[in-house]
């Protein structure tokens, strides 16, 4: 139910992808931004927010160029708001959610919260391994997740995490 596996996100070909992002839909890291590349133009002039998203919301659009059909963005800072476990807590589970009401069966999810002065992988790593855990334990969907790393340590990180809270 869920993999861990060292990918380039762009790549992804499942339902959706869980994009951590700003309250304005910014990226939130270097990987995120290549992302949004791979989206395309004509995908970020479709994001039009008539004022900032709150953080801990998430939010489904489609994914322009990528091969995934969805991106659901997880808000997990803004200008006035840092990146704190909580808000990451928050915006996954409000994405899990979006997973849920829209009946989405795959997806892919980069560590959360991550970049300079934000959470450690550590960190963002068991949070996100505690709310997949409550989530799944009940939940129909998502059906598979994939937990998409940067690095092979993060991967081991993001294993190990996933291995003391999620049961098989």
């Amino acid at each position: 139910m869920i993999e861990v596996r060292v990918e380039d996100l762009a790549f992804y070909a499942g339902e959706a992808i869980v994009r951590p992002a700003t309250a304005t839909f910014d990226a939130t890291t270097p990987l995120l931004r290549r992302l949004e590349v791979a989206a395309g133009q004509k995908w970020r002039d479709q994001l039009v927010l008539a004022e900032p998203l709150a953080v801990g919301s998430a939010v489904v659009t489609g994914a322009g160029e990528l091969p995934t059909q969805l991106l659901v963005h997880a808000i997990v800072c803004s200008a006035t708001e840092r990146v704190t476990r909580e808000s990451v807590r928050r915006a996954l589970r409000s994405a899990l959610e979006r997973v849920l009401s829209w009946q989405i069966a795959e997806i892919a999810i980069p560590p959360l919260g991550l970049g300079a002065g934000n959470l450690d992988i550590d960190e963002s790593a068991e949070l996100m391994a505690d709310e997949l855990a409550r989530h799944l334990a009940t939940a129909a969907f998502p059906k598979r997740v994939t937990l998409i790393a940067e690095t092979p340590d993060e991967a081991l990180t993001l294993e190990g995490a996933v291995a003391r809270r999620v049961q098989p």
